[in-house]
C-alpha cells in the first residue's frame, strides 16, 4: 500500500477504532413463564472482515519479526517432539508462529480469526513456512492481530505439523495487549470479538442478551477509559431502531426494559438525546402493560399471562433513571414509586429476603427459582429511586436484600456465585443473569459509603479469572470453573463482573 494511502486510512481509523495500549386481563397467572422463542444467532462468516486479506494497521502484514519491538510468547503446543509457539509483538499488535525442535520440512503457520476463534477462513495458513535443510526450527513473518480499518477485533494462533505425519497441532487463541491491558479491557475486547458490525448485535446470543452486552461495553468504557469500541453504540442503534415494533420494543416487556437501560447508559456516555428519547419510548411502552391484576404491576409479555419479578424491577429502574435525567419530570417518578410500592408488597420477596421469579395463580409467590438477576436488578432500581427521592430507607432495604443474596449458600456455594441451573448450560437466557446481578450489586456498593460488597465482588472476579478463563480472556458460565463453553452471554456476564470488581 502506498504510504499516502496508508496514512489516509490510519487517519480515518482514529475516530472509530483507536487501540489503547497500556388492557383487561385474567385475575391470575400461570405458575411459571413459558420459554421465549430462541433468538440465538449462529456463527456466520459474513461479518465483513476477512481473516485472509492483507491488513495494514501501523504496519502491513508479512513484516519481518526481526523488526518486532517486543516478543511475548502467550501460548504453545507440542506434537511429536516439535514445539509450536505463538509470539506476540505487543508494541505493534502483531504476531508470528515459530516451530522449534523439529526437522527439515516441518511446517508452521498462523491462523487469524475475527469472531473469537470460531472461524478463521478456509485454509488460513498465514505466512506458512517449512524448516529449511540444516535447521531444527523456523518462524513465519509477522501478521496483524486486528483489522482496525474494518473494525475487526482479532486473535491469532500458531499451527504446524511434522513433515512426515498428517496430524496438525495448534496453540490456543491469543492476542496482543492492545485494548487488553488488564482484566476489564481484556474481557471487553473478547466480548467485542463477537460483535457483528453488519447486524449491530452480538453473535451467539439473543436480542435481550445483546442489550446487556452493549451495556457491559458502555460500562467498560466508563470505568476503564477505553473508548475504542464506542462505535458499537451508534451502529447498534442505527441498524436496529426500526426492527420489531420500533424503538427497541417487542412482544416481551422485559426485553424492552433491558434495551431502555442500554440507551440510558448510552445517553450518559454520549449525551446524544436520541438515546434518551428511545429509553422514554420504552418506558411508555412498558407502562402500557401496567394494570390492576394482582393490584398492579406490568406484564411480562403482550400475552398478559405472567407478572414476574424481572419485568417489574426493570420498570422501576427505567422510570427512576429517566426521572433522574429529565429535569422537571413528575410522571416517571410517580411510576417508579408506584412500581416499588407494588413490588415490595407483592410477595415476590420471600422471607429470606430473596426474590423468587414471579406470581402464580392467585397472585401469590410462585416459589420458582431464585435467579441471580432478580436479586441484582432490584438493587440497581432502588439505587436509582434513592437518587430520585433522597429516601435513605431505600438504600437500607437494598442493603438487606444484598446481604441476603451475597451470603446465601444456595446462591454462593463455596463463596462463588452460581445459578440454580448450573452446572448445566442454563439455556440461552441464564448465562446473562449473573452479569445483571453484579452490575446491580456494584451500583449499590458504589452508592454506600462503606462499600460493603467490594470483597465479595473481588472474590468472584478472582475466581473467574483464575479458573474460568481461556488464553484469549474468554469466560465460561461457571465462575468457580472450569470453562464449559463460550458465547457472548457468558462473556457479557464476565465483563459486567470485572467492570464492577
Amino acid at each position: 500500500m502506498p504510504r499516502s494511502v496508508l496514512a489516509a486510512a490510519l487517519v480515518a481509523i482514529v475516530a472509530t477504532f483507536v487501540p489503547h495500549q497500556a388492557a383487561a386481563a385474567p385475575a391470575g397467572q400461570p405458575p411459571a413463564p413459558p420459554a421465549k422463542p430462541s433468538t440465538v444467532q449462529q456463527a456466520s462468516p459474513t461479518s465483513g472482515v476477512n481473516p485472509l486479506a492483507v491488513i495494514c494497521n501501523r504496519y502491513c502484514d508479512s513484516r519481518d519479526p526481526a523488526l518486532a519491538g517486543s516478543d511475548r510468547e502467550p501460548v504453545s503446543s507440542t506434537l511429536y517432539g516439535r514445539r509450536f509457539s505463538l509470539h506476540v509483538n505487543d508494541n505493534d499488535a502483531m504476531g508470528w508462529a515459530a516451530v522449534t525442535g523439529g526437522s527439515p520440512g516441518d511446517e508452521a503457520w498462523l491462523d487469524r480469526s475475527f469472531d473469537g476463534g470460531r472461524t478463521w477462513g478456509s485454509g488460513s495458513r498465514l505466512g506458512a513456512v517449512r524448516i529449511p535443510a540444516g535447521s531444527t526450527g523456523w518462524r513465519t513473518a509477522m501478521f496483524n492481530v486486528d483489522d482496525w480499518n474494518n473494525r475487526g477485533v482479532g486473535a491469532l494462533r500458531a499451527c504446524g505439523k511434522a513433515a512426515d505425519r498428517p496430524e496438525i497441532a495448534c496453540t490456543p487463541w491469543a492476542r496482543s495487549n492492545w485494548n487488553a491491558w488488564d482484566r476489564r479491557t481484556s474481557a471487553a475486547t473478547a466480548l467485542m470479538m463477537l460483535y457483528r458490525n453488519d447486524t449491530g448485535l452480538f453473535d451467539t446470543t439473543g436480542w435481550w442478551n445483546s442489550a446487556n452486552a452493549l451495556t457491559a461495553i458502555i460500562d467498560n468504557i466508563r470505568v476503564s477509559g477505553m473508548s475504542s469500541y464506542s462505535y458499537a453504540i451508534a451502529n447498534t442503534y442505527d441498524r436496529n431502531v426500526n426492527s420489531g415494533l420500533g424503538q427497541f420494543r417487542n412482544d416481551y416487556v422485559d426485553d424492552t426494559g433491558w434495551w431502555a437501560l442500554a440507551w440510558v447508559a448510552a445517553y450518559d456516555l454520549t449525551g446524544d438525546g436520541r438515546y434518551l428519547d428511545t429509553a422514554r419510548a420504552g418506558a411508555d411502552y412498558m407502562n402500557s402493560y401496567w394494570d390492576g391484576t394482582c393490584g398492579g404491576g406490568v406484564w411480562w409479555s403482550t400475552a398478559r399471562g405472567y407478572k414476574n419479578a424481572i419485568t417489574n424491577e426493570l420498570y422501576i429502574q427505567v422510570n427512576a433513571a429517566l426521572h433522574n435525567r429529565i429535569g422537571g419530570d413528575a410522571e416517571y417518578l410517580r411510576r417508579a414509586n408506584a412500581g416499588w410500592s407494588w413490588f415490595s408488597a407483592s410477595g415476590m420477596i420471600n422471607s429470606g429476603n430473596l426474590v423468587n421469579d414471579g406470581l402464580a395463580s392467585g397472585c401469590a409467590n410462585n416459589g420458582q427459582p431464585v435467579w441471580s438477576y432478580n436479586q441484582g436488578v432490584l438493587l440497581d432500581a432502588l439505587v436509582e429511586l434513592n437518587r430520585a427521592t433522597g429516601n435513605a430507607a431505600l438504600l437500607t432495604r437494598a442493603r438487606q436484600l444484598a446481604n441476603a443474596s451475597t451470603t446465601n449458600t444456595g446462591l454462593n456455594p463455596g463463596g462463588i456465585l452460581r445459578e440454580p441451573c448450573e452446572p448445566s448450560n442454563c439455556g440461552g437466557d441464564g448465562p446473562s443473569f449473573k452479569g445483571a446481578y453484579v452490575r446491580g450489586l456494584g451500583s449499590l456498593n458504589a452508592a454506600l459509603a462503606d462499600h460493603p460488597y467490594t470483597a465479595y465482588l473481588r472474590r468472584q472476579a478472582d475466581s473467574a479469572y483464575a479458573t474460568d478463563r481461556t488464553a484469549l480472556d474468554q469466560y465460561g458460565l461457571r465462575w468457580a470453573g472450569p470453562v464449559d463453553q463460550l458465547d457472548a452471554a457468558r462473556q457479557q456476564s464476565a465483563t459486567d463482573l470485572l467492570n464492577a470488581a
